[in-house]
């Protein structure tokens, strides 16, 4: 690419020269290297040079730091995984589940912690959170998550709210009930992760951009792990693939993740006659109890954003720039905005945009290092990595490290997802999925019943 401010509203606005640096030329060695400028690489440099400045770290980005989906997410930075507490509780434990939970609410504190320390002007703001039911056959999901959260010790976080005070702090156009929480920030992506990168660069971190990575391979007889690039090879006792749902183009992971697209629309700044009536004063994220998943916030300069899944998934996980934009769901989105916030019928939008998620095949985040290979990764947040990633970092600087500590006691830790299925298995499931999650959430609106839990696609979102 030559235009990287048209990637995304959060990388037009980062205030950051957007000029890549200098791509690898030759050979290098270092003590850790690691794949991808995005969040994950960031945060996993900086906890590793905050635990040891002498070491020799270096990143190798394939476009520029926060190309992917560092720089154009939602804005949310959110506790909670994709995966349920219920689920990882089945597969580890209840009392996993409670430390993995705290785990994420520590993450956002965090984030927010390092950016007030160390000057990023990250657009930090804790407002809150509201999940909102457009309709009473939203409000058992409100209910079934309270309880889900009061059952693992974490009901203090939540209330439900009715319509009225709903309304005092935000309208939306048929909400009735809405859970609410304390517990999210909202933040600007694009300042954030172009923030982490000048700061790591300024303490010796090499970056090497337009590099992309095109195999990578273990610790060999020298005890050397290799990043494998068109311009030379790193070689370090340590490799990191931190390259989220990009790592699926690597022969060796093609099947470990899917690459499913979240797209997002933004409107103009909104008038201040129009914000009157909204309301949302207190920038808190948004989303719906939608089963096809739909998320909001509203940017510093009084923008909202609309962001939702949608755009189909291609056979063989293909990853193209025209897939980023996709005319039926962009505009579906437009849709959304107009019937959530009807002052805003006629506002204009501005920007719209996309990108690739990483999704394992049971939902699950995996947070690993292999001392024989010399091989760690951090991947598979399915759209909860502004926070996830920071927590990401701060598991692999102490397992790299050799550390034994609570975040390295996480059943995050070394979870090993199955392969997805070949094609053109993958394609029909997955096509599957994304059409019935979508036709079910329509009749649930048409018709105003709630979901019963026991069809095909309720059970996929229920991970």
């Amino acid at each position: 690419m030559t235009d990287y401010r048209s990637v995304s509203y959060w990388l037009e606005t980062a205030a950051d020269d957007l000029t890549p640096r200098p791509a690898l030329d030759g050979g290098a060695d270092a003590d850790v290297a690691i794949l991808g400028a995005g969040l994950t690489g960031l945060w996993t440099a900086y906890y590793l040079r905050r635990a040891d400045p002498s070491l020799r770290i270096v990143i190798v980005e394939r476009e520029i730091a926060g190309f992917g989906a560092s720089g154009r997410n939602g804005a949310w930075c959110a506790p909670d995984l994709n995966i349920s507490m219920g689920r990882i509780a089945k597969l580890h434990g209840d009392e996993a589940a409670r430390r993995m939970q705290q785990a994420t609410y520590d993450a956002v504190d965090e984030v927010g912690r390092v950016a007030a320390v160390e000057g990023i002007d990250a657009g930090f703001h804790k407002g809150g959170e509201i999940l909102v039911a457009r309709g009473p056959q939203g409000v058992p999901a409100l209910e079934g998550e309270l309880e889900e959260y009061r059952r693992f010790g974490f009901g203090d976080h939540y209330r439900l709210i009715g319509g009225d005070e709903l309304k005092s702090r935000i309208w939306i156009a048929g909400a009735v009930r809405a859970l609410v929480s304390d517990a999210a920030a909202v933040v600007h992506p694009g300042r954030l992760t172009r923030g982490l990168a000048r700061l790591l660069e300024r303490e010796g971190v090499r970056i090497a951009e337009q590099t992309p990575v095109t195999d990578f391979r273990p610790k060999d007889a020298s005890g050397k792990a290799t990043l494998v690039t068109p311009r030379g090879e790193v070689r370090a006792p340590v490799t990191v693939l931190a390259g989220e749902a990009y790592l699926s183009e690597l022969k060796t992971l093609h099947r470990q993740l899917v690459p499913l697209w979240s797209l997002i629309v933004l409107t103009e700044p909104v008038s201040d006659a129009a914000w009157a009536e909204i309301g949302w004063r207190g920038r808190e994220v948004v989303a719906s109890t939608r089963l096809s998943i739909d998320y909001l916030s509203r940017t510093e300069d009084g923008r909202i954003l609309f962001g939702g899944r949608g755009a189909p998934y291609r056979l063989g996980s293909p990853i193209k720039p025209e897939y980023d934009l996709h005319g039926p769901t962009h505009e579906r989105l437009r849709g959304f905005v107009r019937s959530w916030f009807p002052s805003l019928r006629d506002v204009r939008f501005t920007h719209a945009w996309g990108g690739p998620l990483g999704m394992p095949r049971d939902w699950h985040p995996t947070m690993a290092f292999d001392p024989a290979t010399g091989i760690a990764t951090s991947r598979g947040y399915i759209g909860h990595g502004v926070s996830t990633t920071n927590l990401g970092g701060r598991v692999l600087t102490d397992l790299v490290l050799g550390r034994t500590t609570p975040l390295t006691e996480l059943p995050v830790v070394n979870h090993r997802s199955r392969d997805w299925e070949p094609e053109p298995f993958r394609f029909v499931g997955v096509r599957y999925a994304q059409w019935a999650l979508g036709r079910l959430d329509d009749k649930i609106a048409r018709t105003g019943v709630p979901p019963s839990g026991r069809s095909i696609a309720e059970r996929i979102a229920s991970h």
